[in-house]
């Protein structure tokens, strides 16, 4: 641990599993507090009691306008500021372009687009009033980089976060606030391994050069990054996490 986040507050949204609990164990050890935001209370709660006083859980929908400014509302009695806002909640239904029903299609760019809007939106007075706070959304090389089959709404979502944190890093520029996207590529966690199976993470691991997937650990040390002071002059930019994955022109 080597402090750099020491005294900040933190808000995690969508930290009870997978990336989002690596960016929480991340922050903390680098001595940021943190709200940890997620639909899962109870996983929440688990990963809140592994760090005492140093995490607060708090049951919250992304794609909520009441839950994010809920949220906000409880960071700012809690820390009487809101240092640092971390969108990972984010959600990957796959179907083919024509059989996807529009309904999935509201719900992929709700909670994955107009969610990061509403927390942006909650969070980002508190910081304009304090004149500082680092932003750090979580995109994927899906989408502005590269596609899938089935991932219409996805690739579309990611892509759109993009523009959105571009936006948003020119009109907060003046005011203290970076905002910025990681874009990982395939990240090794449980929910990947349980609904893809095993075989899709062996199978991905031989597309990257590195010859492995992403952890959470490194979503979160990325993070930690863009939240730190050594990024200070780093705004409206993308911060590709893929081990080489994008480079090829084919597979090797």
């Amino acid at each position: 641990m080597s402090g750099q986040l020491e005294g900040k507050s933190a808000i995690v949204i969508g930290g009870a599993r997978g990336i989002g609990e690596g960016v929480v164990e991340e922050l903390v050890r680098e001595g940021a507090e943190v709200i940890l935001a997620d639909t899962r209370e109870d996983l929440a709660r688990q990963v809140a009691d592994r760090f005492p006083s140093r995490v607060e859980a708090f049951k919250a929908n992304i794609a909520s306008k009441a839950d994010m400014e809920a949220l906000a509302a409880l960071t700012m009695k809690r820390f009487g500021k809101i240092d640092i806002l971390c969108q990972v909640a984010g959600i990957y239904p796959v179907c083919i372009l024509e059989d996807l029903p529009e309904e999935e299609w509201d719900l992929v760019l709700s909670v994955n687009l107009k969610g990061p809007f509403l927390a942006m939106r909650a969070c980002l007075p508190h910081m304009k009033k304090a004149g500082y706070g680092r932003v750090i959304l979580t995109g994927s090389i899906t989408g502005s980089i590269v596609s899938w089959p089935e991932h219409s709404a996805y690739a579309s979502s990611k892509a759109g976060l993009v523009g959105l944190a571009r936006t948003a890093a020119i009109e907060c520029a003046t005011h203290g606030i970076t905002v910025n996207v990681i874009q990982p590529g395939n990240v090794d966690t449980e929910n990947v391994r349980r609904e893809r199976g095993p075989n899709h993470v062996a199978e991905m691991s031989l597309a990257v050069p590195m010859r492995r997937l992403a952890t959470p650990a490194d979503c979160g040390k990325a993070i930690v990054f863009l939240a730190s002071e050594g990024a200070s002059y780093i705004t409206g930019t993308t911060l590709v996490l893929d081990g080489g994955q994008v480079l090829l022109e084919a597979k090797v």
